[in-house]
């Protein structure tokens, strides 16, 4: 292990050691053979410029290898620096170009990202990180000033002086300045996303990386961020017809308005910036749960994020920041050919957006030329959106809540419950009427019963219809006490079916005991059985001999009484 500073994750060498040092840690770890560690040592003790202390190293290498005995590496040390130190070694200190200087015809690029271990790829990750945020800021920052600069030089250009002056040819140099940078700095910037597609795919090559798409969307990049008016004095014949005459115009126009108006398309930086410095695309949590559910943390993603936190301020600013820029643009375009001034002013073209984009176009301004119209267009389409996403969020914004949509749908409640009883009510009183009416009375008032009949009938419809509000007034509940509710008719349910399987569970038990008394029944019975058979045969044998004994013994008695007969009678 070679020595190193700690820098928030980021390992890098320590400077200050000597670059035989480094090449001992580099041939310990490339296993070189004795001309190679030789050849290293002679290599770093021509570096020059280190003490005696820092040359021992080298020669203590020449006597191991002399001898054939393993080098003994000494133990890695590790200094803790600050925040401020950079976690990448430089050149004047000895770092990189060291290691490099001593390992060049003995060591490879493979045992160097071997060596690379997974804490050195995450700071430099997020070191990369660091650095694609503070790239995208400045671009964001040069683009900004082209813009305003260009703004500036095309009203000072139209009133104060021309085209030709110095000062229009300096803030010229000025924008193509700003422009060169901006390129720079957007080359820089996919060159870290570069880096960090290598890091988190753990490629070889960073060729790799570029595919046909992102050269296309890196072109289409630099080419939308590199149109500016450039230094010099350039025009060009425009011809338009004028709206109400229909007549043909003629002007001569300068180029600069053809490349200043597409400047405005640097403002997609903004959208990079919002996301880079977005906590939900910074956040290492709000980054896994997105991976784990499949959410990409784009623009899109924090936009949305935007309107559904602060909608109304997201809308007010697009629609003026666009009211602004279209009102320009259009005042830009339809300077040459407005000779009533009219939508050459600013405030006029801010009238001809507004009544645009909000769709109502009195006719009272219209754009003469192609290009005006072509605003006028867009602001009317970006318009239309922005009228349904307001639509939208002030619908949202009456939408009662969901305390405030408990406490109505108790109230309702309430009143239908009270008119279901007065309902009630009211048919019972009306069916003892009638059977008043015409059991009770003597006499049958015929056109009263009639009238109770009627209100009978009215009560019961008038029950139906109560019954059938309070039962839509059920379905459209959807509170958090309906929740609650259900969540404890759940639990409920959950705990009965939770005894129901203990129950069952014990029963289980027992069956299993005795069924495991059985099976020990039925285990012991051969042996019983054995025993019994036996012992039964032991039995039927010891009767049987005694059997055989007594009739052997009778017959023996039997042959001598039948001998002592014929002596008794002699």
């Amino acid at each position: 292990m070679s020595s190193c500073k700690y820098t928030g994750g980021v390992m890098k060498p320590l400077s200050r050691l000597s670059a035989s040092r480094r090449n001992l840690i580099e041939s310990d770890s490339s296993s070189e053979t004795k001309e190679g560690g030789v050849s290293a040592v002679a290599g770093a003790t021509a570096s020059g410029g280190h003490d005696r202390q820092r040359e021992a190293p080298p020669t203590s290498l020449m006597a191991q290898s002399s001898t054939n005995q393993p080098p003994i590496q000494s133990p890695p040390e590790i200094v803790i620096s600050s925040k401020e130190d950079s976690p990448y070694p430089r050149g004047g200190q000895g770092g990189a170009g060291a290691v490099g200087t001593g390992a060049r015809g003995s060591t490879s690029k493979a045992p160097k990202r071997k060596n690379q271990n997974i804490g050195y790829k995450l700071g430099h990750r997020r070191a990369l990180f660091e650095k694609r945020k503070r790239l995208s800021d400045y671009a964001l920052i040069f683009g900004m000033f082209g813009i305003v600069v260009m703004v500036i030089e095309t009203e000072l250009s139209w009133g104060v002086y021309t085209k030709s002056s110095m000062y229009s040819l300096a803030l010229k140099c000025l924008i193509s300045l700003s422009t060169v940078i901006l390129l720079g700095l957007i080359i820089a910037y996919h060159a870290r996303e570069v880096q960090l597609f290598v890091i988190d795919n753990g490629a070889d090559d960073w060729r790799i990386a570029m595919t046909m798409e992102r050269v296309l969307l890196i072109a289409l990049e630099l080419l939308v961020s590199a149109v500016h008016p450039v230094p010099g004095d350039f025009k060009f014949q425009w011809r338009a017809r004028l709206a109400f005459s229909y007549a043909p115009s003629q002007a001569e126009a300068d180029l600069d308005m053809v490349l200043s108006v597409p400047m405005f398309l640097r403002l997609y930086l903004i959208a990079r910036v919002m996301l880079l410095h977005s906590k939900l695309f910074t956040d290492a949590s709000s980054r896994s749960i997105g991976a784990l559910n499949k959410v990409h943390f784009n623009t899109r993603f924090v936009m949305k994020t935007l309107m559904t936190i602060c909608p109304g301020t997201v809308l007010l600013v697009f629609s003026i920041s666009l009211w602004i820029i279209a009102a320009w643009t259009v005042r830009v375009c339809e300077r040459y050919h407005d000779a009533q001034d009219v939508t050459s002013n600013f405030l006029g073209a801010m009238w001809l957006i507004s009544i645009t984009f909000l769709s109502i176009g009195y006719g009272d301004m219209v754009p003469h030329t192609y290009c005006g119209k072509g605003v006028c267009l867009l602001t009317g389409i970006m318009g239309a959106g922005c009228t349904a996403l307001v639509v939208a969020v002030v619908a949202r914004k009456l939408e009662l809540t969901k305390a405030e949509k408990h406490v109505h749908n108790f109230m309702m409640d309430t009143q239908l419950t009270k008119r279901i009883k007065n309902a009630a009510a009211n048919v019972l009183r009306e069916t003892w009427l009638i059977y008043k009416h015409t059991k009770l009375m003597k006499k049958i008032d015929h056109s009263r019963v009639r009238k109770h009949q009627r209100k009978f009938l009215q009560a019961i419809h008038q029950l139906r219809s109560v019954k059938m509000e309070q039962r839509k007034l059920s379905d459209q509940a959807n509170t958090l006490v309906d929740l609650s509710k259900m969540q404890s008719v759940m639990y409920e349910l959950m705990s009965e079916l939770n005894d129901r399987s203990e129950d069952l569970e014990r029963q289980m038990l027992s069956l299993e005991q005795r069924v495991e008394q059985l099976t020990a029944g039925f285990s012991a019975l051969p042996a019983h059985l054995s025993a019994t058979l036996s012992a039964q045969h032991a039995a039927l044998v010891h009767l049987l001999r005694e059997r055989d004994a007594r009739d052997s013994s009778s017959r023996s008695r039997e042959r001598g009484g039948g001998c002592a007969s014929p002596l008794t009678s002699e």
